[in-house]
């Protein structure tokens, strides 16, 4: 049975591919999977539990009918979807994972994560992201009307991308210190992360590796590992999303 990562979809009611190819993906391969971990981001944003979508629904109804197949679900919060809640975990059947995890996967110490915390260099973002992650700061946006919170959400989502647009490419990746330094809290040998959008497989010191998942956009990310391999043949595959055809292997 089958392992599989996937990140950054960003989920949207104006992108109904992207859902399309993520519902595409669960039911066609649902049943090799034993083990479905999501690494932040699933929606482009969410507003709250108690603010589920119509078009949002065949995705919880999906992983919950995943769940109930035998699979255990992951969810890690991203930045996008910071807001995700119990409600979200009782539905889906999904396990919140705390933002930095430890695990092992075929005897290799990993450590799953966002990715988010280790661009220190974005000095303007981690000052958002502490606010964020504030229970006061949440519960008072979670106080709002629901109308009010999605023309939060959608300014938010817009100043995120106008800032991103003038600042430099390297402020936005990760602070490799902050890879070393987070590697050693967890005496892990492989990081799998996302957020940063530059999917790619980074050897490090000491035969570390750090694998960054892709966002999914005009094709698909994952990463599926297979019973009893070691991480050299765990693959990484951008794939088309109308068809689930693979276009790259990492």
């Amino acid at each position: 049975m089958t392992t599989l990562f996937i990140s950054d979809l960003h989920l949207q009611p104006n992108r109904p591919e992207l859902t399309e190819a993520l519902l595409r993906l669960l039911d066609t391969q649902g049943a090799s999977l034993s083990k479905l971990f999501i690494l932040g981001d699933l929606f482009e944003y969410w507003i709250g539990d108690d603010g589920i979508q119509p078009w949002q629904q065949p995705v919880l109804e999906r992983l919950r009918a995943l769940k109930e197949a035998g699979c255990q679900v992951y969810f890690q919060h991203g930045n996008r979807d910071f807001l995700i809640g119990e409600r979200f975990a009782s539905l889906t059947g999904a396990e919140l994972l705390p933002e930095e995890y430890a695990t092992e996967i075929n005897h290799v110490p990993v450590l799953i994560m966002h990715g988010d915390s280790l661009c220190t260099r974005d000095a303007a973002y981690m000052a958002f992201r502490a606010q964020s992650r504030s229970p006061q700061w949440q519960a008072q946006i979670l106080a709002m009307p629901l109308p009010e919170r999605i023309k939060l959400a959608q300014s938010l989502r817009e100043q995120s991308k106008e800032a991103s647009s003038n600042k430099a490419e390297d402020i936005m990746d990760v602070t490799p210190e902050e890879v070393d330094n987070a590697l050693a809290r967890h005496n892990a040998a492989v990081m799998i992360h996302g957020h940063t959008h530059r999917p790619a497989r980074h050897p490090l010191s000491n035969d570390a590796e750090r694998i960054v998942l892709g966002d999914w956009d005009r094709f698909g990310w994952g990463l599926w590992i297979e019973p009893d391999t070691q991480p050299q043949d765990w693959q990484m595959i951008r794939f088309e999303l109308s068809t689930l055809e693979p276009v790259e292997t990492l």
